[in-house]
């Protein structure tokens, strides 16, 4: 959920009506723009919380890093000391952005939720944070629906091989790759597809493959 995507009441009642316990559902939430800098951020936190009707938010991000990164930061931290989140982290943050404003942070950011799917694999992106094992979390990780990939031959061939659809060789390549895939869907049908990707493993050849198709730019 995000105040961005006006989606904090509906989430909160699917939590309700599910009937699982709170501790095994991950709930993350995204900070706007709007209420950057220290005090407004922390007011923020404190609403989302109220919105949700929850305790703690297991993940929290700062939704575009523009503004006063900073003092937004400074807030998250506050909160995660206080119990409020589990875990911080940044959306959007390109290479040029993290080396901006992750050097005045006091700690590292745990995640960086950023586009990335075959055409786009984040090289230098990922190069910088692995060595502080930053976890890359993948938005559009298949291409927002994009014909021209799906429709890939290696991928389409892969998918013959292992009998699965190109969304599920892609997802399981990512997978593979260590990224946190978060592909986005209503339908039940689709959501228990992009779920069946761990009964096959893609080689190092295949690997290779698919790390070939990075055209090294976004939509």
């Amino acid at each position: 959920t995000a105040v961005a995507y006006f989606n904090e009441a509906e989430v909160v009642q699917e939590v309700r009506d599910s009937g699982i316990p709170r501790d095994e559902i991950w709930v993350t939430s995204k900070l706007w723009l709007q209420d950057f800098g220290f005090e407004p951020a922390q007011r923020a936190i404190d609403v989302s919380l109220q919105k949700l009707g929850l305790d703690y938010l297991d993940l929290y991000l700062i939704h575009q890093p523009y503004g006063d990164v900073p003092g937004a930061w400074r807030a998250m931290e506050t909160a995660q000391k206080a119990g409020k989140i589990r875990s911080i982290g940044v959306s959007n943050m390109t290479p040029k952005l993290w080396q901006q404003f992750v050097p005045e942070f006091t700690t590292i950011p745990a995640v960086n939720q950023v586009e990335f799917n075959p055409y786009f694999q984040q090289t230098e992106l990922r190069q910088l944070l692995a060595p502080h094992d930053v976890k890359l979390e993948a938005w559009a990780p298949l291409g927002q629906g994009n014909q021209s990939l799906l429709n890939e031959p290696v991928i389409q061939q892969l998918a013959v091989k292992y009998g699965k659809d190109a969304g599920q060789v892609i997802l399981r390549y990512e997978n593979q790759l260590g990224i946190i895939v978060f592909p986005k869907s209503f339908q039940g049908a689709r959501i228990k597809s992009n779920l069946d990707i761990f009964d096959f493993n893609l080689t190092p050849t295949e690997m290779a493959q698919l790390a070939a198709l990075d055209q090294g730019h976004g939509q």
